[in-house]
Order: C-alpha cells, then structure tokens, then sequence
C-alpha cells in the first residue's frame, strides 16, 4: 500500500485515484490486509468524532495518520486523540498535503497504520 500523490480533491492510491475523503488502512503483513475505504464521511462534516472511527478502531492500528484537509479545517477534537491514545493509538494530525507523506513513512517503517484523510478544505 503506498499513496503515489495528492492534490486538493484527489489522492491517488497504489495507481487508483480517490476524489472523496477516504481512509486507507495499511498493515505491512501485521495480519490485516491493506484496504482503501473511500466516500468516507463523518457525523459532523468538519470534525472528527470517534463515532466516525469504529472501522479503524476495529483494525487496531499502532498509528492513525489524520489528514485535516488542505487548509487543516477538520479539526480534531481533544476528546477523540485522548481516547485513541487511551486505546494505545499514536495519533498524528497534519494538513493533508503533510499528512499523506507520513503516511507512507509510517507504511515503510513497516508500522501497521492507518490514514484517514480529508481531501478539500
């Protein structure tokens, strides 16, 4: 699993292009396999509760990679980094044109991680 780029409104992933927010679930062999949810929405379009992170929960992830938009507008609400990091989840937040970069850093560290990406904004 390897994002190849991203501009606003487009991910490209593994050669396949994504034009709506999507979650990308990487595991380097960890047991899980590697996946690409795309059309990812949330309860709140421009905040991220941990109601909307159930399929990530449910992956167990060393890393969950948050990318807040171009802009950084989706926030992320202390309440949902302190209860990922409760389920022993490191989180990093970054605009997306950040954020898909360590992203891939974390893949090739072979870390199972995922990102959860917001594409405008």
């Amino acid at each position: 699993m390897h994002i190849d780029s991203y501009s606003f409104g487009v991910m490209k992933v593994d050669g396949t292009e994504y034009t709506a927010d999507l979650i990308v679930f990487a595991s380097r062999g960890a047991g899980a396999p590697d996946k690409v949810r795309s059309n990812w929405w949330r309860k709140e379009g421009h905040s991220l509760a941990i109601e909307d992170l159930d399929d990530i929960l449910a992956f167990e992830p060393e890393i969950l990679v948050i990318g807040k938009g171009t802009s950084g507008l989706m926030k992320v609400p202390a309440l949902t980094q302190e209860t990922l990091q409760e389920k022993g989840i490191e989180v990093i937040a970054a605009n997306t044109g950040q954020a898909w970069g360590v992203l891939n850093e974390q893949i090739d560290r072979g870390k199972k991680v995922v990102g959860a990406f917001h594409l405008t904004c």
